[in-house]
């Protein structure tokens, strides 16, 4: 049994090393996207003027009217002192192809006490990678690689990372119990020093697993960093591997699997599905009477914080509203702030969200992403992440060059046991 779970578990870790090395390295990075983007591009994210501050409704027509091609899908409703405000917006249909126009962009950022336009980009964007671009371009690829649409599906990178990810966390289980002592029964021929030793106490028997014997050879200290660096971080591998697989396969396998198991209350998002890409929904009502409805509701429900932006899903017909102060939209351990979601034809209410409220199925979904990140710590869980982003990437290396000196090994073997190239050994 022990063979065969050493043989899966080897594989397995082929099978994904280059994965695992990858989302580790840009998991280590992106733990503080906000911060490095704002390092990267002042340019777009400071203001150097003050003065009284435009309708950010204003702001949204002004990005409309300068580009037809475009629909605002998010409007920030203030912005923090000397910041700028950031609109996402969406490709409309192009009525000569009956496809999305390609804009070639989906934010832009203006200043909101004039109005000007300090920049547009590509959240997320492949290539070219510029400065602007980076931090988005490490985002994606940590959960989708860029893989492109194939066969009208852009999801094919978020699906094989989702199932790499649970693939992991079936394989954590493995590699634990590998690093285990193996019972050694009784036996009367041995010599006595060596039966005493094998029949130590369990813990004493597993004890060197934990560590690294830094006197010893350049393999067995690699041999060492891998399986004692898997055991000390065991928990946090299996949150990440577990959560990685929540997240990228929420709706095809994580949520109905929770449905089975708990009562999961639905949002507007599972309740409706996807319209094709290049049929997006038009609105019915725009953004000011969503926000109006929204304030009219946070008051009746006694929420402290504000509307602070509002966003349209062109590919549900659905508004959210979502409320906090300026520069708190991170907030609650990272679960996002209080929403509430309209319907986009009529404005009818379609329910609401509040950090850590619910059954406890819907808490524990909530608490996938703040796990995955961290956020669920704040900025020592942060650090947390960057550190295991860091081991993931040594223990995909470590057990690369582990299968490898084996391999090198056996080759050796079994030339030795061939020998020279024409001859049988008995020859």
């Amino acid at each position: 049994m022990r063979h065969a779970f050493t043989l899966i578990h080897r594989w397995i870790g082929l099978a994904i090393a280059a994965f695992l090395f990858l989302s580790g390295l840009t998991g280590a990075v992106i733990s503080w996207d906000h911060e490095l983007d704002d390092l990267l591009n002042a340019h777009l994210h400071e203001v150097g003027g003050s003065g009284p501050a435009i309708a950010s409704l204003e702001l949204a027509r002004q990005v409309e009217a300068r580009d037809a091609r475009v629909r605002v899908t998010y409007v920030p409703l203030a912005a923090e002192p000397g910041e700028s405000l950031s609109f996402s917006v969406q490709p409309r249909v192009d009525p000569a192809t009956g496809r999305l126009y390609e804009p070639g962009y989906n934010q832009v950022f203006l200043d909101p006490a004039t109005g000007t336009e300090l920049g547009r980009r590509q959240w997320g964007q492949a290539w070219p990678i510029t400065s602007e671009t980076f931090v988005s371009f490490l985002y994606k690829l940590h959960y989708s690689l860029h893989i492109p649409e194939m066969w009208g599906i852009d999801r094919w990178g978020v699906w094989l990372l989702g199932v790499v990810a649970a693939i992991w966390a079936i394989d954590c289980f493995i590699g634990l119990y590998l690093t285990l002592p193996v019972r050694h029964p009784p036996r009367p021929d041995r010599p006595a020093g060596v039966e005493r030793a094998l029949q130590r106490g369990w813990w004493s028997r597993w004890k060197p697993a934990w560590r690294i014997k830094t006197s010893g050879s350049a393999y067995r200290i690699n041999f060492d960093i891998h399986r004692a660096f898997g055991l000390w971080t065991w928990l946090l591998l299996f949150i990440l591997a577990f959560t990685g697989f929540s997240l990228n396969l929420y709706r095809e396998a994580f949520y109905p699997m929770m449905s089975l198991i708990s009562k999961v209350t639905p949002g507007p998002f599972e309740l409706r599905t996807m319209a094709d890409k290049h049929r997006p929904i038009d609105p019915g009502v725009g953004f000011a009477e969503v926000i109006d409805l929204a304030r009219a509701e946070g008051k009746r429900r006694s929420w402290a914080e504000p509307v602070g932006g509002v966003f349209y899903a062109q590919h549900y017909g659905i508004y959210g509203a979502m409320f906090f102060h300026p520069g708190d939209d991170h907030g609650s351990a990272g679960v996002g702030p209080a929403r509430l979601y309209f319907d986009g034809q009529d404005g009818r209410p379609l329910g609401g969200r509040q950090p850590w409220k619910g059954t406890a199925a819907d808490i524990f979904v909530q608490a996938q992403f703040p796990l995955h990140s961290g956020r669920i710590l704040g900025l020592p869980g942060r650090i947390l992440i960057s550190v295991m982003g860091v081991v993931v990437a040594a223990l995909s290396v470590t057990g690369v060059v582990i299968w490898n000196r084996k391999r090198r090994a056996r080759l050796a073997v079994r030339r030795h046991v061939s020998g020279p190239v024409g001859l049988t050994p008995a020859e």
